[in-house]
């Protein structure tokens, strides 16, 4: 089992080169699930903050701090914008998991939970004291 905060500066690692490293992560606290990591993509693109979904991580490599996904550094690239200090709205869910190809998670779970609007907003969490 890991922390949450051992996740900071790992390597995430494509299928075609590093992305860069994991800086924070969004975290849904109503499921206690984490959402997406905040990767810091470095000079390869601009320092750009990327969110990527743990579902592209394949097998991690904790002795090595590396997390391989399944994703490419040109997906990354193109992936849509996401200003990583504020909350990601279900909007942009949309468009980040019909951009990857991902399942939407909030289906059967947000219907069983009968959740409210304002539960829909996923907020940053600071837990890795990262930016």
């Amino acid at each position: 089992m890991r922390t949450l905060k051992e996740l900071h500066d790992y390597t995430i690692g494509a299928a075609d080169g590093v992305i860069g490293q994991v800086k924070d992560l969004y975290l849904d606290d109503a499921a206690w699930v984490v959402r997406y990591l905040v990767v810091d993509a470095g000079g390869w693109l601009s320092s750009r903050k990327v969110l990527i979904s743990p579902m592209a991580i394949v097998e991690p490599d904790w002795a090595a701090r590396l997390l391989p996904v399944s994703i490419t550094e040109e997906q990354v690239k193109n992936s849509p914008d996401i200003n990583t200090d504020k909350p990601v709205t279900r909007q942009h869910e949309l468009e980040y998991s019909g951009y990857y190809g991902y399942p939407y998670y909030w289906g059967q779970e947000l219907r069983a939970r009968q959740r409210t609007a304002a539960a829909q907003t996923l907020w940053p969490r600071r837990l890795l004291g990262g930016r």
